[in-house]
């Protein structure tokens, strides 16, 4: 049985569009930001959890939250500044956000040491490669390949890459071997990232190791930096800025809340009743880039 499982509130593609997270067992509101442990199967210290595994075994396995599923262009991402960090589809300038369809196919504001540009202030995006097509709110187990640093908009945005472990070829993957068993897939995943926002009028993003694919002790070691960062951050050790902390799990934290108050924060939460959506199609257009 899955450890976890979402509550929609209101429609997609409306402004109010939100999913919670719940515990499966006790049914309790939780936050997937603070509240779902990076560690799979992870000890706790002091209410935290850690990056320490009972064995070789468990290494290599994190938690990931499904937000954006393969084949959807709706920007749905954990909403970092509100209570509970639900879903939600971005926003700018008060319309809901979407990637282009180009043919072909996260911490506090520090610098960081590897590309000497701030980090973006959100939770660490993961490109999960499998052959499963995953629904936004889940939350799988996954082995950490490689990361690629992308510098967006002079913010360093980490990508990890990994495959969820129920993925029938996920033994045999280290990220020398996904040209091998998947070639063209990281081509394609650098040339997108370098050219996903050139539709909106922006220029193209560069890259951190002028776009190399880092192994995976690099990227585990960026886990590992951008984890402490959290736990100072849950800990009131470190400012956050808008970032909205309130958690269940973690007990020790001055942001702590009980599930009396996490219902009543749900339940505040308006959302319309109306599931007809004046943004159907609006950005539902193709973009062919020559390069």
């Amino acid at each position: 049985m899955a450890l976890y499982r979402t509550e929609e509130r209101g429609w997609p593609c409306l402004l109010d569009y939100r999913v919670f997270f719940k515990n499966n067992v006790a049914g309790d509101y939780i936050s997937p930001f603070h509240d779902i442990p990076l560690k799979v199967d992870s000890k706790e210290e002091n209410g935290i959890p850690t990056k320490k595994a009972r064995n070789d075994e468990y290494e290599n396995l994190f938690n990931m939250v499904v937000e954006a599923p393969w084949w959807t262009n709706a920007k749905m991402e954990i909403a970092t500044e509100e209570p509970l960090n639900p879903i939600k589809q971005d926003v700018k300038n008060g319309k809901l956000r979407y990637a282009a369809n180009i043919s072909p196919h996260k911490d506090l504001h520090q610098k960081d040491k590897s590309t000497n540009c701030c980090r973006d202030n959100d939770p660490i995006d993961v490109c999960e490669i499998g052959s499963k097509v995953l629904s936004h709110g889940e939350v799988i187990h996954v082995k950490i390949l490689g990361i690629l640093g992308l510098s967006d908009e002079s913010e360093t945005d980490w990508e990890l890459i990994a495959i969820n472990v129920n993925d029938p070829e996920a033994s045999k993957f280290h990220i020398g071997d996904v040209k091998k068993f998947k070639p063209g897939y990281l081509e394609v995943t650098l040339k997108w990232f370098r050219v996903y926002k050139v539709p909106e009028g922006k220029p193209e993003n560069q890259f951190a190791f002028n776009g190399e694919f880092k192994n995976k002790a690099f990227a585990l070691e960026v886990i590992k930096s951008t984890h402490e960062c959290w736990k100072a951050l849950l800990m009131k050790k470190c400012n956050g800025g808008a970032i909205n902390c309130t958690n269940v799990q973690v007990c020790d934290s001055p942001f702590h809340c009980t599930q009396d108050e996490t219902r009543s924060l749900v339940e505040s939460v308006s959302f319309s009743l109306n599931k007809e959506s004046d943004e159907e199609d609006a950005e539902q257009a193709w973009y062919f880039l020559g390069k």
